[in-house]
């Protein structure tokens, strides 16, 4: 198991602390946080669930406890818990994790939060343990902290903009005629590694009527001369925090004669929602500003999603960009702002761009060009 490449522990130990504060805000008793971005949020290891259970105890009031198998003590040998202040219970086969889990809770525990990804496996057999404590879901709980980035946070995540953006400026070696969105998607997948990521998270090659299908992915359709493309990549830097950029080629001229036009009006619907983003304005008026100037161009029934998602050590977290959001930007949040045109059938577009609420408005960490850009046929 790796980990991040330095540990700032003072950092670390705000995150517990305002963890355990929101969960007495929420009148939860304890946080149950197995592996996954919520574990690494607060301690900085990485990590994945298996059938046997590792999960952080982090009580409301007290002291935390990481709770792992000794066969794989040895992966989280380098989180500093001394100087964490968390204590660490190991344990073993024949040994029953969850009655050790609940004996840490303490019988006046009534109330828990377990993490949003905790699998089922685990989260019914702590219940099973515990029938008489309510389970709620950790993602409210630690919603407030994760939303709001800090600056080591957004470095990572500006780090990773660049390197998604250096594989943008690379395209025109991979998308070509005559190859399939497979075969370009493999190169963008080795290139994604090679710009910086640890990792290609996801990998979206949309060419011709396959560009109206939003998470269309990849597939073994041959690109022609004229296709309109949808490329949207991504991937982790070291420490976790993820980059997402699409951009939309087009292989010589459009074969569809109403491309320009239209791909005019979702860079203007992108452009104004990028810049109406500023403290107090809501998510819901991000989603409006790009949203209207495609309804008012006749295309609304085409842009079928939200116009942005957080972004983070998740891909997707909060806040989400959406009609009728109230919810106010504040400074530190980090978030997509991607409107598209999906035309079944025939072709689609989409611009995103990752932005972060400044004090004062935005800043972009995606900054490659936002025109159609034309790749030879």
């Amino acid at each position: 198991m790796s980990t991040t490449t330095a540990w700032d522990v003072p950092a670390l130990r705000a995150r517990l602390a305002r963890a355990a504060s929101a969960a007495t805000a929420a009148e939860v008793d304890a946080l149950l946080v197995t592996p996954g971005s919520d574990l690494r949020y607060l301690l900085g290891v990485p990590g994945e669930s298996f059938e046997r259970l590792t999960c952080l105890v982090l009580p409301a009031e007290g002291t935390p406890v990481l709770v792992v198998p000794k066969l794989e003590q040895p992966g989280y040998a380098a989180v500093p818990t001394a100087d964490l202040g968390v204590e660490v219970a190991a344990w073993v086969d024949g040994e029953d994790p969850y009655r050790l889990v609940t004996n840490l809770l303490g019988n006046a525990r009534r109330r828990v939060a377990v993490a949003d990804v905790m699998p089922a496996l685990h989260a019914l057999r702590l219940r099973d343990a515990r029938p008489e404590v309510e389970q709620v879901l950790a993602g409210p709980v630690l919603r407030e902290l994760r939303m709001l980035k800090d600056a080591t946070e957004i470095d990572a995540l500006a780090r990773a903009g660049a390197a998604i953006d250096r594989v943008h400026a690379r395209m025109g070696e991979w998308l070509r005629v005559g190859r399939t969105e497979a075969e370009v998607g493999a190169d963008i997948a080795a290139a994604i590694v090679a710009e910086g990521h640890t990792e290609a998270a996801f990998v979206i090659v949309g060419s011709g009527p396959n560009g109206a299908s939003p998470h269309h992915a990849l597939g073994d359709r041959v690109i022609e001369p004229g296709d309109v493309v949808v490329v949207d990549i991504g991937g982790p830097v070291a420490e976790g925090y993820n980059s997402d950029c699409t951009r939309t080629y087009v292989l010589g001229q459009p074969a569809q004669p109403d491309v320009a036009d239209t791909y005019a009006v979702l860079q203007e619907a992108q452009r104004a929602a990028v810049e109406a983003v500023r403290p107090g304005v809501t998510a819901g008026e991000v989603d409006a500003a790009a949203r209207d100037r495609i309804t008012a161009a006749g295309f609304g029934d085409y842009f079928i999603h939200r116009t942005g998602h957080g972004i983070g050590l998740d891909v997707h977290e909060e806040p989400y960009i959406g009609g009728g959001s109230d919810l106010e930007l504040r400074p530190g949040m980090a978030f997509s702002v991607e409107p598209g045109i999906y035309l079944p059938g025939r072709w689609g577009a989409r611009i995103e761009d990752i932005v972060v609420v400044t004090e004062d408005g935005v800043r972009r960490l995606n900054n490659r060009p936002h025109e159609l850009a034309v790749l030879p046929a």
